[in-house]
């Protein structure tokens, strides 16, 4: 839309107020809202003035000023407030130099499509991620100098089978058993697909929604792929969707990557190809029907795959998913169709368009625009450097012997480990000035202080488990 057809828009569905969305650096939308009477078409032009201080990763005080300038192309009615209420998603600038902020997620995820471009290897970067997340019915955690604890609960979580439920129906997924149970075992079909049709009416095109592998209300709504920017905004909304469709059914969505010991944790396999004039480049004659280009660019990601861990799988819980033996893949190799591969070539179609490569160890817990472009720096400069991935892996890695695994290099084994890899590889970020020294520095310093730091601090609650009798 332009900034007339969104004001049309906006009268059409006789909009209230209008709702700026701009995204924080760990990975969460911030917004504010504004009568309609405020909204203008030099708005779209010259943006509104805010305090941009108290967001997370962002300036210190004394230097706050910023812009928000919203995106016609994102305009939709926001399906839960109760006045009709106009959303619109933007991007963050300096009001004194008028240029894109540097540690906006967006404009970074803007400025690797522009660079994409700039090399000439191709135009469109296109992105498909498998997000997926746990229902609860209830989720009760506490920590202060007293004590500390989690607790999760889901009617159709398998420790429940026991419980007075007054009756206990039973039909409860035996862990790790989750995946396409029909009712009455799937007890949220309905409430998935009343977030694929709010997603739909939003203007997202899902192609399927299910149950996932582990018990206690896993699941999955696969998203068209579209190209990186669109789809990073999309991911947001589809995130916005969940949790407030959940929220009102009166129960709770999450996309921590581990909140259940012992069973699959909740990644986002994340499918993605580049095209060129409407002509996808992954697709040849080479290993898995790739091209040479498609290799290399599996090559790229390989390489750096250990400093991407810092910002695809960025929490301190990502790693409590990253572990063998969960379908999580902590090893770094690429196959057709194997699943314990870090990199899958998907094999369900000969068509060429389908042709593309699906990074399996991210998770929802991302940013998603700095996420997706990471991994675009990463592939595109294995293109660049001709990287060649090495022989695929087509055994399966669980299966291994520990002679056999030992050839092959692994994840990091926690975000501390990440971090220090993203300190020592990411040259290729700053190309085209698409990550700044500035933005990667801030991100480590951050995940640093505010999570690492903090929970190092705290006693864990199996701490008391293993060495109260000491």
């Amino acid at each position: 839309m332009t900034p007339t057809q969104v004001l049309e828009f906006a009268k059409k569905n006789k909009s209230k107020l209008f709702d700026i969305k701009f995204m924080d650096l760990p990975g969460l939308w911030q917004h504010f809202s504004f009568p309609m009477s405020e909204l203008t078409e030099d708005i779209f032009r010259d943006g509104l003035g805010f305090d941009g201080s108290s967001i997370r990763g962002w300036k210190a005080i004394n230097a706050s000023d910023m812009l928000v300038i919203p995106d016609p192309a994102t305009a939709i009615m926001d399906p839960f407030t109760k006045y009709p209420t106009l959303s619109l998603v933007a991007n963050i600038f300096d009001p004194i130099t008028k240029e894109a902020y540097n540690r906006d997620p967006r404009a970074i995820a803007q400025k690797a499509e522009a660079y994409l471009k700039s090399t000439g290897i191709g135009d469109t970067a296109y992105f498909g991620p498998e997000a997926e997340f746990f229902i609860f019915d209830d989720i009760r955690y506490h920590s202060d100098e007293s004590g500390a604890f989690y607790q999760v609960d889901s009617s159709e979580a398998q420790w429940n089978t026991g419980a007075e439920e007054n009756p206990n129906l039973g039909y409860k997924p035996r862990y790790k058993e989750g995946y396409f149970p029909c009712p009455p075992t799937d007890s949220l079909m309905d409430l998935r697909s009343e977030m694929v049709i709010v997603m739909q009416e939003c203007g997202i095109e899902i192609e399927a929604q299910h149950h996932e592998v582990a018990t206690a209300g896993q699941g999955e709504i696969d998203m068209r792929y579209s190209p990186l920017l669109t789809m990073a905004d999309n991911l947001m909304l589809f995130k916005y969707i969940i949790k407030n469709v959940a929220r009102r059914n009166n129960k709770t969505a999450t996309f921590m990557p581990k909140p259940i010991w012992n069973d699959n944790g909740s990644g986002m396999h994340v499918h993605q190809s580049i095209w060129k004039d409407g002509k996808p480049l992954f697709a040849g004659d080479k290993y898995g029907g790739l091209s040479e280009l498609g290799l290399h660019y599996i090559g790229g990601v390989l390489k750096h795959a250990k400093s991407l861990a810092a910002l695809v799988a960025p929490t301190t819980n990502s790693y409590k998913r990253l572990v063998p033996g969960f379908e999580a893949p902590v090893n770094l190799a690429y196959s057709s169709s194997n699943r314990s591969a870090a990199i899958r070539i998907p094999m369900y179609s000969p068509s060429p368009k389908a042709k593309r490569v699906e990074l399996r160890f991210p998770d929802p817990s991302c940013n998603a625009y700095l996420a997706f472009s990471a991994m675009l720096m990463a592939g595109l400069d294995g293109i660049q450097n001709k990287i060649d991935p090495g022989q695929p892996l087509d055994k399966n890695i669980y299966g291994l012997t520990p002679e056999e695994l030992a050839e092959i290099p692994s994840m990091p084994a926690s975000l501390e480990e990440a971090l220090e890899a993203l300190e020592e590889d990411h040259d290729f970020l700053m190309k085209g000035d698409v990550f700044t020294q500035d933005v990667i520095d801030t991100w480590i310093d951050y995940k640093r202080e505010n999570e690492i730091g903090e929970l190092r601090k705290r006693p864990h609650p199996y701490e008391f488990t293993m060495y109260y009798d000491i």
